[in-house]
This record gives structure tokens, sequence and C-alpha cells, in this order.
């Protein structure tokens, strides 16, 4: 009897990304029993949803090359690296950075901004933490749609402009890399990825995290993902979007990159972009990398 190297999974169901139902069974690997793909699997709900997102599809979607899904298991060693599992951060390590707040400048603008409850919402809405690198730096947690933390960016903020500390050096960094884990293996999601689930408000990209959480303040019927970046906007991160509405808020100047990359993710969900920060920024706004958090601060303080 040949051993396939994915099967559905017998233990556990999930939420569905289509009917929103718990009845959603990954795809696992048979060698590791870890789910392939949060977005990978079948709903059982035959005769209502049938929704199935098989690996092949995944693959092939992906663009991984000599992917045999069908072949017997190999050891994990001779995994190629794309394929293997992420590893994940334990989530005591969440819990103990959501304080000292008052040494977080990140969040210290937000206060002066916004107010403390608008705030609290949003250090609850996304998890945002404190790390003790550079003296109270904020951590971004990237929680996938199944709630498993795949790490944390740290950045530095000034408190009184709200812009990224660049200047003598950039103060970024990753959780993995302070803690030194061992072998880790890194699979980044969105930011905010684990407001999907049980969730079918429209959704929402931008690049930074900064702005995910700014927007969400203002916009809070939309869910704000960020995907960390110009190119971090790519097809694996989108596979947890399937069949949903999605617009993308690119940062000045991004715009037409954007749209091509709307291009491709079409097949996945129903996307469009807008092209709002290319309509009002000036030129001076333009070589400064003016984004949507900007354009709102900007609204907001006149109000």
């Amino acid at each position: 009897m040949t051993n396939y190297r994915y099967s559905l999974s017998k233990q556990g169901k999930h939420i569905c990304p289509k009917c929103n139902k718990k009845t959603f069974v990954l795809y696992i690997n048979n060698a590791t029993s870890e789910p392939l793909h949060s977005a990978v699997g079948k709903c059982d709900r035959a005769d209502k949803c049938a929704h199935h997102y098989p690996p092949k599809q995944y693959f092939l979607t992906n663009k991984i090359i000599g992917a045999n899904w069908n072949a017997v298991m190999p050891s994990h060693k001779h995994i190629p690296k794309k394929q293997r599992i992420p590893s994940y951060v334990n989530c005591d390590l969440l819990q103990k950075s959501m304080n000292m707040y008052y040494k977080n400048d990140f969040v210290q603008y937000l206060l002066k901004i916004f107010g403390e409850q608008a705030a609290r919402q949003a250090i609850k809405r996304y998890l945002i933490g404190t790390s003790k690198v550079w003296g109270g730096a904020t951590v971004f947690w990237q929680i996938d749609y199944l709630w498993r933390i795949r790490t944390g960016k740290i950045m530095q903020y000034n408190s009184e402009t709200g812009k990224r500390i660049k200047q003598p050096i950039s103060k970024i960094s990753w959780v993995h890399s302070v803690l030194k884990l061992q072998d880790f293996s890194l699979a980044q999601c969105f930011f905010g990825e684990h407001l999907l689930r049980g969730n079918d408000k429209p959704v929402a990209i931008v690049e930074s995290e900064k702005t995910a959480i700014i927007a969400s303040i203002f916009l809070p019927e939309i869910i704000w993902l960020a995907c960390g970046g110009s190119e971090g906007l790519n097809i694996n991160k989108c596979q947890v979007l399937q069949g949903r509405n999605v617009i993308l808020f690119p940062d000045c100047n991004m715009f037409d990159k954007w749209h091509k990359k709307a291009q491709e993710l079409s097949l996945i969900c129903n996307i469009s972009v807008s092209d709002l920060i290319e309509t009002v920024a000036t030129e001076a706004q333009r070589e400064q990398g003016y984004d949507l958090a900007d354009y709102l601060v900007s609204i907001y303080r006149k109000q």
C-alpha cells in the first residue's frame, strides 16, 4: 500500500475560508503530521460548500517545481527548503511582551495622537508587544490564520513623529534572531492575519505594520493586514485570502508594481488597487515615501 506524502487530517477541523464554518479539514505532511498550509484542505460540507484546495494546486499556484505530492515521503532532511514546515515561537513570549508600554515609543505615539481608548484597542487587536531591545522597541507579532506565531518583527520608533528610527543605523530585528533560536525555519505571514479567522469582512493590505494599525483605528469595518514591505506581497502569503474581497493600498510610487502583482493574485481573491496615495501626494511627499498612515493622520490633525 502506497504511503502518500500528504493526506487529509483525521483530527480536528478548522474554519473554512469559503463558508466560514468549522468544517475545513487540512492536508497534513504524513512524515511530520503538520499541516502543509492553513489554506490547503477540504470542506466536508459536500452538499453546501465543498471548497477544496489540494496540495497539487498549492504547488502549481506557488510555482514549486518538482513537487511530487503523491510520492512516498522521504526523510525530513531531504525535503526542499521551501516545502519544510515553518517554525513557531512560543506564545508565552508574546504574553510576556504585552507590557511596559510606557517604554514603547510607538505605543506612546499612538496615545499622543489618538488617545488612550483607541490606542488600547489597537494594542489588543494586533497584540502589540514591547521588546527589551534598544530600551523598549515595538514587537509586531506575525500570527497566522491558525493563531500560530511565526515570528515577531522588532522595530524602534520616534515617539514624537511616529517615524521609524533609521539613523545612524536602521533599528530593525526579529524575535527569532534576538533569541538565537537554532534551526529556525522562518515562513512569514501577514501581520494581522489572525484577524481573518471567523471574520468575513473585506480585507485591505498595506506595506507597513504601523500603517495597518493606524488604518484600523479609522476604518475598523475592514480587516487591515501588512505584508511587511513592497516585496512582501507574494502568492504564498496570499493563499489565506482565497475567495475574499481584497483592496491594496500601495505606498507612494508603488502603484504600478502592486497593480501588476494584483493581476497575479486575481486567481486567488477578488482584488483591486487603490490609487488614493498616488493621487493626493505632492512631489515632496513622494520623495519622503508618503503612505496611507501619513494621509490619515494628516486628516485627523486637521479636524
